[in-house]
């Protein structure tokens, strides 16, 4: 077992979490640049001649130059082996992103310096806290025009209510950004720009004293950077690593990702001061990264992420014992013995078999039709993962295959995509039709789906918008549904959600509260139930 718990140690599983356009994807790829997995770092908004950027798999995602899907991207640096799961950033794929949070044990927060903390940022905080997942802050774009880094401190604080270190200053900002002082070296590091950020940035240590430093800063901003620098000697929040893992202190870390500034430095302290795979609790019951029976749960089904291959990818993250390729686990939802024979590392798009890995690492098996998000793969029948949760749509649509010569293939892609948690679906319970209702978190996983069907599945669709807005859950198994149709607000709609839940549809917020005080008797939540763990069918 000395193999497995070293094994283990050495492993980082990490997503970075960001507002659209905080700069997360153009982090991804500098951790890939620096950690030795890249030659060449893409740009997002690189031109088409350009190198696309690794993470980028969806044809959609280039049109658009943005990330709405999810990729497992693997890389050995510094004796670390190094998961790094790249989370959608568009505000619409936030019910992906929460999903992805599931399966790692630490996160990297990217703000906008000019900006600060924007809506999405703190949403996403919120999973990670409630997960109890250690958060490292990256204040990025010190390139351009930024707010105090004083200022930023004190809203990481005031707005997410967690302590904030600051591990490196930033020496200037906009285009006196010189580099920046890491405090616990005591060293200041000033770097070169490289063209389009393609290289590593050159640089060049001082201590904070040597005149080298005051020569190449503008006086007053020396001066401040000084200044800031006692002031956070004497009043700012102490070092401490306990707290860091409890995530109740997050260090923070300034550069530019565009220019290489200050990335290696947060990759390195990240390493360092991250968790290794931790304990996953089930009830009272812990599963322990050093057990030796085999344990992982599914976060993530993926169809067609290769147009050669036209398969469908479940990542398992895996939480205990060793993987092997060929072992026979148990798929502890039906109960079914399963060989886990083919099975992925992957890279973006590219994938190699994998033929053996540990906790913490992410693996993809091809060839199961029946998995589900949050199905739990282990040795132990009686083991099961709750870890995924359920999130509440805001926007609902019906989707319709306008010629029936392509319905056979809209059936069959719409069914797929459904399996995958793209969109949720609801079946109006006056409805003669098993057309299902789509709910999504945003409008853009509409989108998403009606651009999948065209390109995997050759099949066209026709969107149409509904007027809800607002959906609840009905507590009470056995509501009278007969009887509940007569007292829902004009407008509204019974429907059951994929697991057979009871739920209203209310067309905005005024007719939910209307119904609420004029049925007090009906509990209604606005937090979906879980999916119940029972095999299909019964």
């Amino acid at each position: 077992m000395e193999g497995h718990a070293q094994e283990t140690a050495r492993r980082r599983t990490f997503a970075i979490i960001s507002h659209p356009d905080a700069g997360k994807t153009t982090l991804t790829e500098k951790f890939l640049l620096y950690g030795g997995a890249v030659q060449l770092a893409g740009s997002v908004t690189a031109r088409k001649s350009q190198r696309a950027t690794t993470s980028d798999w969806m044809e959609l995602e280039r049109q658009r130059g943005i990330s709405v899907s999810s990729t497992v991207l693997q890389f050995d640096y510094r004796g670390y082996c190094v998961n790094l799961l790249d989370t959608p950033g568009h505000k619409d794929f936030s019910e992906d992103t929460y999903r992805v949070l599931t399966a790692v044990d630490a996160a990297v927060m990217v703000i906008d310096a000019g900006k600060g903390i924007e809506s999405q940022t703190r949403k996403l905080f919120e999973v990670c806290r409630q997960r109890g997942v250690p958060i490292f802050t990256f204040m990025n774009k010190l390139d351009r025009p930024a707010r105090e880094p004083l200022s930023l401190l004190d809203e990481l604080e005031r707005v997410l209510g967690i302590a904030a270190y600051p591990v490196n200053w930033p020496l200037g900002d906009g285009a006196q950004f010189r580099g920046v002082y890491d405090r616990r070296a005591k060293l200041a590091h000033f770097f070169e720009r490289v063209p389009g950020g393609e290289y590593r940035a050159p640089v060049s240590v001082h201590g904070l004293s040597d005149p080298v430093v005051s020569s190449q800063m503008d006086p007053d901003a020396y001066a401040r950077t000084v200044e800031e620098l006692e002031m956070l000697e004497g009043a700012g929040a102490t070092f401490d690593h306990a707290a860091i893992l409890a995530g109740q202190l997050t260090p923070v870390f300034f550069g530019s990702a565009v220019n290489n500034f200050g990335v290696q430095l947060l990759l390195d302290a990240f390493l360092d001061l991250a968790p290794s795979p931790r304990p996953r609790h089930i009830g009272s019951q812990q599963v322990s990264p050093e057990d030796p029976e085999f344990s992982g749960f599914i976060f993530k089904i993926q169809a067609n992420m290769d147009p050669r291959h036209r398969d469908r990818l479940a990542f398992v993250r895996i939480c205990s014992g060793r993987f092997e390729r060929d072992m026979t686990v148990i798929h502890t939802r039906t109960g079914r013995k399963i060989r886990l024979a083919s099975s992925h590392k992957l890279f973006a798009r590219t994938r190699e078999t994998v033929d053996e890995a540990y906790p913490g690492d992410v693996v993809g098996l091809v060839g199961h039709d029946d998995f589900r998000i949050g199905d739990t793969l282990a040795t132990n029948p009686k083991l099961v993962f709750d870890e995924i949760p359920r999130f509440t749509p805001e926007c609902f649509a019906y989707l319709q295959s306008p010629t029936t010569s392509q319905f056979k293939r809209f059936r069959e892609g719409l069914e797929q995509l459904l399996q995958e948690g793209v969109v949720q679906s609801f079946f109006p319970t006056d409805s003669l039709s098993r057309v299902p209702l789509l709910g999504a978190v945003g409008p853009l996983q509409f989108e998403v789906v009606q651009f999948r069907l065209q390109s995997e599945y050759g099949a066209e669709s026709r969107l149409e918008t509904t007027p809800w807005s607002v959906i609840r859950w009905v507590i009470d198994p056995h509501a009278d549904v007969v009887g509940l149709e007569s007292k829902i607000p004009t407008g509204s709609r019974l429907a059951r959600d994929a697991f057979g839940n009871l739920v209203i549809l209310f067309p905005d917020n005024w007719a939910c509260e209307f119904f609420v005080q004029r049925q007090p008797e009906v509990t209604l939540t606005a937090k979906p139930p879980g999916a119940p763990q029972v095999a299909p069918g019964h």
